[in-house]
């Protein structure tokens, strides 16, 4: 559609539709929010919204997991990720 930008922080996908594109289950979507690996945008009546961002972490996080990091371990790595990829960026 002409005129419509895509924004990759807006909230649009429902957990299911979410879990399924970042390939896991709803109950870890809802145990990573828990541990503050993300924080997905609420409806007014509350419903979880996942964002194209929050799909690329989760897809992140599963790529850890299956490294064989736990979620502490996730949530000490991310930020250094993160923080490694913006000094590098600044090369």
């Amino acid at each position: 559609m002409a005129g419509i930008e895509h924004d990759p922080d807006r909230g649009v996908y429902g957990i299911s539709v979410a879990a399924e594109l970042a390939g896991t289950g709803v109950q870890n979507l809802r145990a990573y929010e828990a541990r503050g690996l993300l924080l997905p945008d609420r409806s007014t009546g509350g419903t979880r919204r996942y964002s194209t961002n929050d799909v690329v972490m989760l897809r992140r996080i599963g790529d850890l997991l299956e490294a064989g990091l736990n979620l502490a371990g996730i949530a000490m790595v991310i930020p250094l990720q993160d923080e490694n990829s913006r000094l590098r960026a600044q090369e």
